[in-house]
């Protein structure tokens, strides 16, 4: 039998961005299985637009809590920020 699971396990990565206060995007929360699951939960709850990106997500989860996202995945997140930024725009009322 194998010591690894069928399926991987579910991993979910939280992410803030305040451009006035931090250069780049960082690494609020991050976890497998029963955490990646209360993550996605907590940002549905909250209204938080979610991504499924497992190959940005086994990037982002090997940074540490408060770390800033590596250059290499900038235009990914920008990418992100751009289409969650556009949905806070349709929300917002004429």
């Amino acid at each position: 039998m194998s010591d690894f699971p069928k399926y991987p396990r579910k991993k979910a990565v939280a992410l803030r961005y305040q451009p006035h206060k931090d250069s780049a995007p960082k690494v609020t929360a991050k976890g497998t299985g029963p955490v990646a699951t209360r993550i996605i939960e907590l940002a549905r709850e909250h209204g938080i637009p979610i991504k499924d990106d497992p190959d940005l997500i086994e990037v982002l989860s090997k940074l540490d809590i408060d770390d800033a996202i590596p250059a290499s995945v900038y235009v990914v997140v920008a990418e992100l920020l751009a289409f969650v930024y556009s949905l806070n725009r349709q929300k917002q009322p004429s």
